[in-house]
Parts: structure tokens; C-alpha cells; sequence
């Protein structure tokens, strides 16, 4: 019975600790994980039997065959000549919207959203339209094609490695297209026909024009009695609500800008921060203001939008703490949260997930800037593709489609076929073990992992079995409808709370109690639960994919609310009708 307790204590603390990201989920799963085994709760065995199951292994080179095609550019090569040929906001949306529903049924989402977003914005400011019309639609669209194959989100071959590590079938490569088609469908055309009349007429959350807003410009007079002393003797890393971003110095720019870095005459010093108390520099002798909220960054600057990850190293940690300007070659200038610049000492700011950081960068940038770090951090002019990489991108995309004709026909499992589509990636040269290794999220894989030991702490404890009983004698009296309604609403609720993949690992041993009480098909629940796990559409912190164009559209939280809910209802009634019809 003390297990029992232990349990349900330890997953309302995890659920709080998501809900109000305490930590980085990467971290509280594996603690609970390990509260669960100290206790008795579950043996390391079943702890660390999430790491081998082979859903779980599958997505792992998924992440390195999704990300040899991603490399290659000829995805965002497509999509950028599909967008310079559209000219309205309908016809954009619609000829947007069906490929890339398509393209995430094979891909990850995410990647795909992180490459588009900043293409899709470009082409926005090009035409005078609101960004705010678009990536909200465009996020919805991988979400649903996610769905369609067990390949398109990490969910759907997480709840088919749980199948089989049941003794149970897994699913089939389409077999969630059943369900996955219909709602892609119905959620495209209410995405095209309604979500313009929805969604706000709204621009990026930061711009140039912004950025006047809170820059200064002081010059260094020659009786400044810090010349030849570095910024850390002048107390200039130090002041109130400002942070010096860069030092111009005749024709050169000095950024970011360190410590150590000297000062010398007729240098001109670029704060940025509350400009409001710039002027109290002009009380140091030897400084002079030369401008107040009116001159705009100098043109050497090279400026990047970034979104703080979910599974940042980042994430809770104060700015001045993380070591930014070394570690990234790039300094902060403002820090945007739900569409409001935090107005606090920039230094001082905790990063969380979703934050939009406004960046001066240096030229090598976007080579020590880690994916997992940010979700967007695009160059403006991206190098132009090479005839290998086209050749190796298309190569990459044949070997993905002859492995999914292969395990469609049942010659292989999806496994094996994943398995050797990555050994000959790698063995032909056309992915390094260096892009295998970044491609990987290995935050994701933790989370998923953990998780199942977390599931099977619910089966050992009976808390699986009582939150069943509890659901199935809420929606019971009600019929078979009801249920299969509960557990698609529970899932969606847990998903909205954490990542989708650790949603559906906790729902699964409830639905297998359910299934086996009420002598019912467990695949009619599993499936349920998938795309439950994956329809989050009403928060943007249910799915990576609303986080990422949270910022750069410009939304508020209701923005997603008032598209998301009415697509969560129509995506729900479907998936609950063809379950019922098609495997019960």
C-alpha cells in the first residue's frame, strides 16, 4: 500500500514541477525515475528497460536519416521557389499547408517548423502581411501530419514499441492513417478557410524598429580616465539596467564585448537595456551621450532572432550565469516573454522556454550555436546548395521511401530497415558520425526512456489500475463512446502538461487495464491515446511546434486558444467516430 502513496505523491510532484518548469524535463523524469527505484517501487531492471525498447531505439535513427535529408537543403530549397511563386494569403496557405503536412509525415516536425518559420516571416515582410496569419497554421499542419504514419512524430513509435513490449501487435506502417488522414484533411480546410478570420493581424515580436527603441550610443572623450584600462576596471559591465553590447572603433566593431577588451579614445559604446537610465553615464567624466533611444544599431551588426528550446542547457539559469558571449559569440540585447520585452537588468533575466532572444552575432555563430539550445537561429542569407548535397539529400529521400515499401510489405521490421538505412548513410559519407550525433535529441530520447520505467511503477503500485477503475466508472454508464471520449480527453490533458511521447507512455498502462477489464481491442485504445498524445493544439507549450512560432508570429496565449480549441473539438469527434468504426 506505502507504494501506492509513494507513487501518486511522486507523479503529482512531476506533474507540478512540468506544469510550472521547475527544471527541464530531461531532469525531472529521470529523478522520479530514480525516487521510484530507491523506494522499491520498480527493480533497475524495469527502470532502464525503456533505453533498449525498440520504439524508442527507432527514433534515435530516425533523428539521423530525418536529419540527412534536413542537412541537404533541398526541403527548404523546395519550399523557398513554392513561396515565391504564391501571391495571396489563401492560395499561400493552401499550396503551404498539404506539402507540408505530407513532408511531417515522414519527417520530425520539429526541424521542419525551425527551417520554415523564418522563411515563411521573410516572405511575409516582402508582401506587407501579417507573419501572425501564417505559422500558426503551419505548426498545426505538421501536427497533423504527424499522425498519418507510425514514422511521423516520436509519439506514434513510442506507443508501438509499448505494443510490443506487451506481447502485443504493433502498428502497421499506415495504420494510423486510418484516423490520421481524415483529421489532416478536415484540419487543413478549417486551417485555410478559418484561421485568417481567427488569428490576429500581428508582426514578429522583435524588430529593427524595436531595437531604436532601447539602444544607446555614448563616445569615450579623451579626459575619460579610463583609457587604456580594460571595461571591467571602467565598471562598465556592471551598471544599472544597461548592458554594453559593442564597441565601435573607427571602421571596426567590437562584439561581443569581453572583460578584458580595452578602451580607448573617441571609441563609441553601444549600451542597450533601460535606456531610460543612460543617461546617468554623462556623470562619468569623460563620457559623452550621443544619442537617446534614437540611433539604430551600425550596420556590422549582424542580427539574430533565437528561441530559447524546450531542452535548452540554457533553461533557469540567469544570463550572466550561462557564460553567453564565449560560449555562443554572441550577445543578448533583449529578452522577449508572450510577446512583452522583460524590462529587467539582462543580465538578471532567467531564461525560460519559448523566450525570444534578440542577438548581436559574430560571424561564427550559427557554428557553435547547438540546436538543442535554440529552436530558431537561421543566418538571414543561407549558403548556396552544392550538387553533392542535392545528390545526397535526393539519395537520402530514396533510401527512406524503398525502407518504407520494405516494411510496409512486411520483408523487414522497422527496426532493421531504420537500422540500415542509417549504416549506409554513414558508410557512404553522406551523413558524418559528427551530423548523426547532433541530429540526435538527446533530451528527447531521455524523456521517452524514463518514462517507461514511470509506467511500469504505475502497473507495480495498482495506480494504473485505480485511475482506470476511476475513469471507467466516470464515462461507463454512459457507453463504449464515453470511454473511448475519457481517455482521448485524460491524454490530451497530460499532453497539454508534458512532452507528448511521456503523455502516452503514462496513459498506456491505464488503457491497458481498461482494455482488459472491459475484454476490449487494445490497438482501438492505443490509437486513441496517439493521437490524442498529438493533437495539442490549444496551448503553445502542449507541442514543441507552438513554441517555436509563438515569438516569431508575434502571439499572445489566447491566439492559440481561439484557433486550437475548436480544432482540438473537430480532430477529437473524428478520431473517437473512426476508432469506434473502424476497430471496435
Amino acid at each position: 500500500m506505502i507504494e501506492f502513496y509513494i507513487v501518486i505523491i511522486g507523479m503529482i510532484v512531476m506533474l507540478l514541477l512540468l506544469v510550472f518548469e521547475m527544471e527541464r524535463p530531461e531532469i525531472i523524469l529521470p529523478s522520479t525515475l530514480l525516487l521510484f527505484v530507491m523506494t522499491g517501487v520498480i527493480t533497475p531492471q524495469e527502470a532502464i528497460r525503456g533505453f533498449s525498447n525498440e520504439g524508442m531505439l527507432t527514433i534515435g535513427l530516425l533523428f539521423i536519416i530525418a536529419g540527412s535529408i534536413q542537412n541537404s537543403g533541398i526541403v527548404d530549397h523546395a519550399f523557398k521557389k513554392l513561396l515565391n511563386r504564391s501571391t495571396s494569403r489563401k492560395h499561400m496557405l493552401a499550396k503551404l499547408l498539404f506539402p507540408i503536412s505530407f513532408l511531417s509525415a515522414f519527417l520530425n516536425n520539429t526541424p521542419i517548423v525551425i527551417a520554415f518559420t523564418p522563411l515563411v516571416k521573410k516572405w511575409c515582410e516582402d508582401h506587407h502581411l501579417a507573419p501572425s496569419k501564417f505559422l500558426i497554421p503551419i505548426s498545426y499542419a505538421t501536427i497533423l501530419g504527424g499522425t498519418i504514419t507510425i514514422i511521423g512524430t516520436s509519439t506514434n513509435l513510442v506507443v508501438h514499441g509499448l505494443l510490443l513490449d506487451s506481447n502485443l501487435p504493433g502498428f502497421t506502417f499506415f495504420e494510423l492513417g486510418k484516423i490520421g488522414v481524415p483529421i489532416t484533411l478536415i484540419g487543413l480546410c478549417y486551417l485555410i478557410f478559418f484561421s485568417s478570420s481567427l488569428l490576429p493581424e500581428r508582426g514578429g515580436t522583435v524588430n529593427i524598429e524595436s531595437l531604436r527603441e532601447f539602444t544607446g550610443e555614448v563616445l569615450i572623450l579623451d579626459d575619460f580616465p579610463y583609457i587604456h584600462k580594460t571595461v571591467e576596471q571602467a565598471r562598465l559591465r556592471s551598471l544599472k539596467g544597461l548592458f554594453l553590447v559593442s564597441i565601435i572603433r573607427e571602421d571596426e566593431t567590437i562584439t561581443p564585448v569581453s572583460n578584458t577588451t580595452l578602451l580607448k579614445a573617441h571609441d563609441r559604446l553601444i549600451f542597450t537595456g533601460d535606456i531610460t537610465t543612460i543617461t546617468e553615464l554623462q556623470s562619468h567624466k569623460g563620457l559623452l551621450l550621443q544619442s537617446n533611444g534614437g540611433s539604430s544599431f551600425p550596420k556590422h551588426h549582424q542580427l539574430t532572432e533565437a528561441v530559447v528550446s524546450h531542452h535548452s542547457s540554457l533553461l533557469y539559469k540567469k544570463i550572466k550565469d550561462t557564460n553567453f558571449r564565449s560560449r555562443f559569440n554572441a550577445a543578448v540585447i533583449a529578452v522577449h516573454r508572450q510577446n512583452q520585452r522583460l524590462k529587467y537588468k539582462i543580465g538578471d533575466i532567467i531564461l525560460k522556454p519559448g523566450d525570444i532572444l534578440l542577438l548581436a552575432t559574430g560571424t561564427d555563430f550559427y557554428k557553435k550555436a547547438n540546436t538543442n539550445d535554440f529552436y530558431i537561429a537561421a543566418a538571414l542569407n543561407k549558403t548556396i546548395m552544392t550538387r553533392k548535397q542535392t545528390l545526397n539529400g535526393w539519395f537520402s529521400v530514396s533510401l527512406l521511401g524503398t525502407m518504407i515499401l520494405m516494411v510496409t510489405l512486411g520483408y523487414i521490421s522497422m527496426l532493421t530497415g531504420m537500422a540500415f538505412v542509417t549504416m549506409l548513410l554513414l558508410s557512404l559519407r553522406i551523413t558524418s558520425p559528427l551530423q548523426a550525433k547532433t541530429s540526435i535529441q538527446w533530451n528527447v530520447l531521455m524523456v521517452v526512456s524514463c518514462s517507461f520505467g514511470i509506467g511500469y511503477a504505475m502497473i507495480n503500485s495498482g495506480v494504473a489500475t485505480f485511475l482506470a477503475d476511476l475513469l471507467m466508472d466516470a464515462s461507463k454508464p454512459f457507453g463504449l463512446l464515453a470511454i473511448i471520449i475519457a481517455i482521448y480527453l485524460l491524454t490530451n490533458v497530460f499532453t497539454e502538461m508534458m512532452t507528448n511521447s511521456a503523455a502516452a507512455v503514462l496513459m498506456f498502462p491505464i488503457i491497458l487495464e481498461v482494455s482488459n477489464t472491459l475484454d476490449l481491442n487494445p490497438t482501438a485504445l492505443a490509437v486513441t491515446v496517439t493521437i490524442a498524445a498529438s493533437a495539442s493544439f490549444a496551448t503553445p507549450i502542449g507541442y514543441q511546434t507552438n513554441l517555436i512560432v509563438y515569438g516569431p508570429g508575434g502571439y499572445r496565449f489566447k491566439d492559440f486558444l481561439k484557433v486550437g480549441i475548436p480544432l482540438n473539438i473537430l480532430t477529437m469527434i473524428t478520431t473517437v467516430l473512426l476508432v469506434y468504426y473502424f476497430w471496435l
